[in-house]
C-alpha cells in the first residue's frame, strides 16, 4: 500500500471551521485517533502533514505509532503575513522572524520545514493563483536557511512562477503545483524536487454543489496533462490527496488519489514502480535531523 504524502489531520474533510473548533482549548485526542484508525483499516502506514498552528499533527505523530504508522510533521507550517497560509501555521515579517520560527518548529521535533510561498487556485480566474507568490530570492534564502539547519522542504505552491521559484530554490517537495506548464515540468524533471499533485482536491468537488462543472473541468484536465508530461520526463512525483480538504477524507482520499492517478497513467508495473520511488525519496528525505 502507497502512503500519504500529504494530509492535515486536523482538518476532516466536512467542515474546516467545525474541524478546528474542535481543537480550539485543547487537542482532541478521540478525533486524531479516528483519523488515524481510518488509515490504519485502509493498510496506510506512512503519512505525512502539512502542519497546523494548534497542535493537532504534533499530538497525531505521538498516538501515530499505536496504529502502526509512521507519522511525520513539520508541527506547523511558516508563511509570510499578508500572504496566504494562516490555516494551517505561523507567520513572518523579516528572515530573522522566520529564521525563529523554523526554530521553534525544530525544537519542537519538527521532522521537516513546510513553507507556503503562494495562494490558491482562483476558482473565478482559470489560470489566476490567489494573491501575490513570495519573491525568488525570498523563497530561495528560506530554503537556505532551512537546509543550513539540516530540514528538508515541503513547500506548498501554486502557478508557473511559483513553482519555478521553488524549484530553483532547491525545494525538496513541490505541493499542488496547479497551472504549471511543459517547460515547468520540465525543470521539476530536471531537478531533485518531488511532485505531490493532490489532484483529488479538485477532482473530488465534481457533483457537490460548490463550483459548476464548467468551472473545474478545465482545472482537471490541464492537471492531467501535466501529470502525463510528469510521466514522460521522469519527474519525481509521489501520491498526497490532502486530506482533510474539502470532500477529501482522511484513508479514502488516498485510495481516490491513486485512482485518480490509474486514470490518468493506466495502471501498469511501471506506473506504480514511478510512484514508489517518489514516495521513497519522500520517506529519505522528510525526516527528523540526527542531533
Amino acid at each position: 500500500m502507497f502512503g500519504e504524502c500529504h494530509a492535515h489531520l486536523i482538518m476532516d474533510g466536512l467542515n474546516y471551521k467545525d474541524a478546528i473548533s474542535i481543537h480550539k482549548d485543547h487537542v482532541n485526542d478521540e478525533v486524531i485517533r479516528k483519523h488515524l484508525k481510518a488509515y490504519e483499516e485502509l493498510g496506510i502506514v506512512f503519512v505525512r502533514d502539512g502542519g497546523d498552528a494548534l497542535g493537532v499533527s504534533e499530538r497525531a505523530r505521538k498516538l501515530a505509532p499505536e496504529y502502526g504508522i509512521d507519522y511525520r510533521t513539520p508541527i506547523f507550517a511558516i508563511h509570510k503575513n499578508g500572504h496566504y497560509g494562516s490555516i494551517v501555521g505561523k507567520g513572518f515579517d523579516t528572515m530573522k522572524e522566520y529564521h525563529v520560527l523554523l526554530k521553534e518548529a525544530k525544537n519542537k521535533g519538527a521532522d521537516f520545514i513546510k513553507i507556503m510561498t503562494t495562494g490558491l487556485l482562483d476558482f473565478n480566474n482559470h489560470g489566476q493563483i490567489t494573491g501575490t507568490p513570495l519573491d525568488r530570492k525570498e523563497v530561495c534564502e528560506m530554503v537556505h536557511i532551512a537546509h543550513e539547519e539540516g530540514m528538508a522542504v515541503m513547500s506548498h505552491t501554486n502557478g508557473i512562477y511559483g513553482v519555478q521559484a521553488a524549484v530553483e530554490a532547491g525545494v525538496d517537495s513541490v505541493e499542488h503545483g496547479n497551472y504549471i506548464d511543459p517547460e515547468t515540468i520540465r525543470e521539476l524533471a530536471d531537478s531533485d524536487s518531488v511532485w505531490v499533485p493532490t489532484l483529488v482536491t479538485i477532482r473530488n468537488l465534481r457533483g457537490c454543489g460548490r463550483y459548476k462543472e464548467s468551472v473545474l473541468d478545465p482545472i482537471i484536465e490541464l492537471a492531467a496533462k501535466n501529470l502525463r508530461l510528469a510521466y514522460k520526463y521522469r519527474a519525481k512525483v509521489a501520491l498526497g490527496s490532502d486530506a482533510g480538504a474539502y470532500m477529501v477524507l482522511h484513508g479514502k482520499g488516498l485510495m481516490d488519489e491513486y485512482q485518480a492517478f490509474m486514470d490518468i497513467l493506466g495502471e501498469s508495473g511501471d506506473v506504480r514502480a514511478w510512484l514508489a520511488d517518489g514516495e521513497k525519496r519522500i520517506q529519505d528525505t522528510f525526516r527528523r535531523p540526527e542531533s
